[in-house]
């Protein structure tokens, strides 16, 4: 008679491990909340499309494609769903090996890529607050990534990417060619540094044909 008591125990500790699975995995990914940019003019603005621009902050842009495969569903999917997909890579995290990906020129990150259709590229470099860009002084400013990618992005920095549901969130998609403004820092020093990574996507999604682009890349501070 003990087997069946055994075996009653087992599934229950099943059970209940199985739900405490699925509790995690229903946890809300913890994301820092977007803190909005000045709508102000800036003090002063440094172009990263320029040789120049991305040299001041030590910046090396490296690009490669993004392609969804398919993965096992959550674990809190319905039963009817078996599989589903993910990006690969998945290049937002701090610390992101990007070192065997091509270098991309800054002026060349208005170049058209991608095969068109469903189509995805991240784009990721390291930038190092300077201390002076020209004349400016760059000591305890607020520093402000403006990206605009042909069609959509989002934008992680430092491995997080900054959002709120019911609020505006700058860091992830705009809308249609319109901008990200991230705020990388309230009072930013020289020697910080902002991992930034760029998903661009070719849309509109439901029925995208063109190709995924930089139409601008900024550092925006204001005093």
């Amino acid at each position: 008679m003990i087997y069946p008591a055994l075996r009653s125990l087992v599934a229950g500790l099943f059970v209940y491990l199985q739900s405490i699975i699925c509790s995690v995995a229903q946890q809300p990914f913890s994301a820092p909340a977007p803190i909005m940019p000045p709508s102000l003019p800036p003090s002063h603005v440094a172009d990263l499309m320029t040789s120049d621009g991305s040299a001041a902050f030590g910046a090396i842009w490296r690009v490669m494609e993004a392609k969804p495969v398919e993965v096992p569903a959550s674990p809190e999917a319905k039963p009817q769903y078996k599989t589903t997909h993910q990006i690969s890579p998945r290049a937002g995290a701090k610390g992101f090996d990007d070192s065997s990906w091509p270098i991309v020129a800054p002026t060349d990150l208005g170049a058209r890529i991608g095969g068109g259709h469903m189509s995805f590229m991240w784009y990721r470099a390291t930038l190092t607050i300077p201390p002076k860009i020209g004349n400016f002084d760059t000591t305890d400013t607020q520093a402000v990534l403006r990206v605009l990618v042909d069609d959509y992005a989002e934008i992680w920095i430092n491995g997080d990417i900054p959002r709120r549901s019911g609020y505006p969130s700058p860091a992830t998609i705009q809308g249609l060619n319109m901008p990200n403004r991230v705020v990388l820092g309230t009072a930013v020093k020289p020697g910080d540094k902002f991992e930034v990574a760029v998903f661009g996507i070719n849309g509109p999604i439901s029925i995208p044909r063109g190709t995924i682009w930089f139409r601008e890349a900024k550092v925006e501070f204001f005093k």
